[in-house]
């Protein structure tokens, strides 16, 4: 076992290990959150989905594909959720695959808010949203493609159910297994969509200011951490981020709003996803991470395309302790030995990126084992 040591000092690299509150991590590689649309029939995980996560395991932590709190979070078809009994014994098959290879799991909470159509929401309603705002593009839906809807504002008094939907999905994923909770803030799903303006037009005390576009962020983590420890619960944000044409006036003062909150609760760690080329040619601003690192006290986690150099040089500049891989985990089940070795990576194969079988999910090859 690599030795423990927190502090980012000229010894610790990408391969060293890392505690967070009692759970020890043995290499900083962590597998990010990868939608692959392969839930079966009522959204429940199965034994392909606990033979994909038991490939990966090696990955010093695993956050799970993004799962629904709930009927009305689905924003895609066989995307994994957490609010019935049969996907919390879906989910137990996956977290004790896990586990049986000494792996960690969290699991990224998740309602899409506006990114939704009425085909996929409980008996054909609107989506919800913070305001009545259209999001640009086509939703995913059992039918093809269909343009998305304007959806409909929630009315305050709709807001705590939302909330306690998020403290049964945690009291859930408990039941399930997980080593901890990422909530997810981030691509323009709900809880981002209250976060930035240009998706929040509300004029109630979770609207206008920055203080209350953060409201129901911070209420819905105080709402888990009544049943998770605060070190063993996660949150991502996407400052950058424009999916779906997300925007924000001031998105430096918004988000440094948001994190310099975070420092009160000593979470497990801050999760943030870097805007990428496409973020940045629809207007999204790139933020350094050192900014992040300057006003957040806790573990920071980054994702944005970072190679092997690359990320050792954020964890060795004290830029960052964690970096998670998105797309290469999908085509390297083994992906930190590839990194440890210098091996090649596998290619990617796009086409089977979201929904199918096996193929494209569980046949990609692992390293020949030295004997």
């Amino acid at each position: 076992m690599s030795k423990v040591n927190n502090k980012n000092e000229n010894n610790v690299d990408l391969f060293s290990a890392i505690s967070l509150g009692d759970l020890i991590l043995q290499n900083r590689i962590i597998m990010a959150p990868l939608t692959r649309r392969r839930a079966s029939v009522g959204n429940v995980p199965g034994d392909m989905n606990a033979e994909y996560y038991r490939q990966r395991a090696s990955a010093g932590l695993i956050i799970s594909e993004a799962t629904q709190i709930s009927p009305q979070g689905v924003g895609y078809p066989n995307t994994p959720g957490i609010h019935s009994a049969e996907q919390i014994a879906g989910w137990q098959k996956v977290t004790n695959a896990v586990h049986s290879e000494g792996g960690l799991i969290f699991m990224q909470l998740w309602h899409v808010g506006r990114i939704s159509h009425p085909d996929l929401q409980p008996n054909g309603v609107l989506p919800v949203a913070p305001s009545a705002v259209k999001p640009a593009g086509q939703a995913v839906t059992y039918n093809g493609l269909k343009d998305y809807v304007t959806p409909r504002a929630l009315e305050q008094e709709e807001i705590p159910g939302i909330i306690n939907d998020y403290k049964v999905a945690a009291k859930n994923a408990l039941e399930a297994g997980f080593d901890g909770i990422e909530l997810h803030s981030a691509n323009g799903y709900l809880l981002d969509q209250f976060l930035r303006d240009g998706t929040n037009k509300r004029t109630d005390g979770y609207g206008g200011t920055i203080k209350n576009r953060s409201r129901l962020t911070l209420e819905v983590l105080e709402a888990v951490l009544e049943v998770w420890p605060a070190q063993k619960v996660g949150i991502r944000l996407s400052p950058g981020g424009t999916f779906s044409d997300m925007s924000d006036s001031n998105t430096r003062e918004t988000f440094d709003y948001v994190i310099y909150k975070l420092n009160d609760y000593q979470l497990a760690y801050l999760h943030i996803r870097e805007p990428d080329a496409n973020d940045l040619r629809h207007g999204g601003e790139e933020i350094p991470i050192d900014h992040f690192r300057s006003i957040y006290d806790g573990i920071l986690m980054v994702n944005g395309d970072y190679d092997k150099k690359d990320s050792n040089k954020v964890i060795k500049n004290n830029i960052a302790d964690l970096v998670a891989y998105g797309k290469p985990f999908i085509a390297n089940p083994d992906l930190p030995e590839r990194l440890r070795l210098g091996a090649p990576l596998n290619e990617q194969d796009f086409d089977t990126f979201y929904g199918g079988g096996e193929y494209g999910y569980l046949d990609y090859p692992t390293l020949p084992k030295m004997i």
